[in-house]
C-alpha cells in the first residue's frame, strides 16, 4: 500500500461490500498478492436476514477458501425434507463429481466474520463502519471511494468491486440496473426456539399459502442450527411485477402454524423477523465497466429457484478476483470483460431456466401439478432437486441445447394435463428476447 497520508491510500483494488462475495474477491486477490482495500458499512460480527443454509456448492467454495476445517464443528445438513400437500419426501443431497454431499447450517453474522477474517489474514485491508461513497473521474469511472463522503479519507484504486448487496446503492451510482421483468425474490425470516434444531435435514414446505388458502409460488423453510435453534421463514418468488405489495408478515404468520411439530411459540420469535427483497437470475447490471465489476447480489446473482445466494456470491467473487487479476497483470481495463464472459459461460443456460421456471410457475396450474406429480414421485422429486440446487451433473448444462433438455426433462416428469401448458410457459420464458438479452457490457 502507497499511502499519502494516514487517511489517505492507494490500493490495487478497492471492493465496497465485506459480505460473502466481497469478502471472497478480497480473499482470492489478497492470495494472489495484490493489494486489496475492504471498505463494509457494518461492524462485524452483524446480523444478517439469511435462511442460514449451505448448500454443497457453497462448501465447496469455502472448502476452495482454506476454511473446510472451521466447517466441521458446525451443524452438518444431509439433506432436504419436502413437505406438501399431506406428503412428505426425505432426499440427501445428491452425489456430484465436484461438489460435496452435504452442507451446513451457520448464522451469517459468525460465516461472514469468518471469511471476512480470512480475508484479512491474507493481506487484505478492511475497514468496518465505514460507507463508501463513490470517486469518479471526468469519463465517470470510479478511481475510489470516499469513507463517510469525507473527503479526508479517501482510498484509491486502479479498479473497484461493487459487492455491497441486493440493494446495492454503489451500484446504481454506476448505472447499474435491474431487469424489472425477471424474477426478483421476497422473504421474511425469524429464528425460534425448538427442541429438534439437532435435525440432519433442512425442511421446505412447498404448497406455501396465502391467507386465503391459495397455494403461491415459494416455499416455506425450518433450518435447524443445532444449538437449540432454527431459522424459520418464507420466500415468495414473482415474475413481471406480479405479487407486488404482498405481505410477506402474514404469509410467514400462517406458515408457522403449520410448523407444530418443530415445537415452536409463533408469538416469541428470539428477534423481530427481517426480510427483504432479492433481485435473482443475474438481473442487474452492466456487470462490468471501464473501471469496475458488480459481483454477487449486487449482480442479482440469486438463484430463481430456490432463493440462494451465498454459493454465488463466492463463486462470482472468485470469477471477479481472476477477471481483475488480469487487468491487474496486463495493465489493460479492458480484461474486466472476461468477467461478464465467464460469468455468462458459467449460469447463461442455467439462470435462463429458472427464469423460465419462475414465469412457468406463476401459474397456478402448473405450480400445482409440478408439486403434486414430485411428492408422490420421489425419483422425480430428487431429480428437481439437483435441478433446482444447481446439481445438475456437467454435461446436463453445458451447449445452449441442454436447456431445453432440461425443461423436456422437467415436463416429462408432469400428468399430461399439464404438459402442453408447462411447456408453453417455459419455451416462452426461455426464447422472449428478455431472457436473452445479457445484462453486461
Amino acid at each position: 500500500m502507497v499511502a499519502a497520508s494516514s487517511n489517505r491510500s492507494s490500493h490495487d483494488v478497492v471492493v465496497v461490500g465485506g459480505g460473502p462475495s466481497g469478502a471472497a474477491t478480497a480473499l482470492w486477490l489478497a492470495k494472489a498478492g495484490w493489494d486489496v482495500a475492504v471498505v463494509e458499512r457494518k461492524t462485524f460480527p452483524r446480523p444478517k436476514t439469511c435462511g442460514d443454509g449451505l448448500t454443497p456448492r457453497a462448501v465447496r467454495q469455502l472448502e476452495d477458501m482454506g476454511l473446510g476445517s472451521a466447517l466441521v464443528p458446525k451443524h452438518r445438513i444431509e439433506g432436504l425434507r419436502a413437505l406438501a400437500f399431506g406428503r412428505s419426501v426425505e432426499m440427501h443431497w445428491p452425489a456430484h463429481p465436484d461438489f460435496p454431499d452435504h452442507g451446513y447450517v451457520i448464522e451469517r453474522s459468525e460465516l461472514d466474520s469468518m471469511v471476512l477474517q480470512a480475508a484479512e489474514a491474507a493481506g487484505a485491508r478492511v475497514h468496518q463502519g465505514s460507507a463508501a461513497i463513490p470517486m469518479l473521474d471526468s469519463r465517470g469511472d470510479p478511481i475510489g471511494v470516499q469513507l463517510n463522503g469525507s473527503r479526508e479519507r479517501e482510498i484509491r484504486a486502479r479498479y473497484v468491486v461493487v459487492a455491497d448487496g441486493a440493494n446495492s446503492r454503489f451500484g446504481r451510482a454506476l448505472g447499474a440496473r435491474r431487469i424489472r421483468q425477471w424474477p426478483m425474490g421476497l422473504a421474511l425470516r425469524g429464528h425460534w426456539r425448538s427442541p429438534r434444531s439437532e435435525e440432519p435435514w433442512i425442511e421446505s414446505r412447498l404448497d406455501l399459502r396465502d391467507p386465503s388458502g391459495k397455494v403461491v409460488p415459494g416455499y416455506g423453510w425450518v433450518f435447524p442450527l443445532g444449538d437449540g435453534r432454527v431459522n424459520v421463514g418464507v420466500g415468495l418468488l414473482t415474475s413481471e411485477g406480479r405479487w407486488k405489495g404482498f405481505n410477506t408478515t402474514k404469509l410467514l404468520q400462517g406458515f408457522l402454524e403449520q410448523c407444530s411439530s418443530w415445537g415452536l411459540d409463533p408469538s416469541s420469535p428470539l428477534a423481530e423477523p427481517t426480510g427483504g427483497k432479492l433481485p435473482m437470475g443475474f438481473s442487474v447490471g452492466p456487470r462490468a465497466g471501464r473501471r469496475h465489476i458488480l459481483v454477487g447480489d449486487a449482480a442479482g446473482s440469486i438463484n430463481p429457484f430456490n432463493g440462494e445466494g451465498i454459493a454465488y456470491g463466492y463463486e462470482t467473487g472468485r470469477l471477479g478476483a481472476w477477471a481483475v487479476g488480469e487487468a491487474l497483470s496486463s495493465d489493460d481495463p479492458s480484461a474486466l470483460a472476461s468477467y461478464s464472459r465467464r460469468v455468462e459461460e458459467a449460469y447463461a443456460v442455467y439462470e435462463r431456466i429458472g427464469r423460465a421456471f419462475v414465469r412457468a410457475i406463476s401459474r397456478p396450474t402448473i405450480l400445482r401439478a409440478c408439486v403434486a406429480t414430485g411428492m408422490v414421485a420421489p425419483p422425480t422429486m430428487r431429480w428437481m432437486l439437483r435441478l433446482m440446487a444447481n446439481l445438475m451433473y456437467p454435461e446436463e448444462l453445458g451447449p445452449p441445447e441442454a436447456a431445453y433438455r432440461a425443461l423436456a426433462g422437467l415436463v416429462a416428469h408432469l400428468p399430461r394435463s399439464a404438459q402442453a401448458e408447462m411447456l408453453s410457459g417455459l419455451t416462452a420464458g426461455v426464447t422472449s428476447p428478455e431472457t436473452t438479452t445479457a445484462s453486461n457490457t
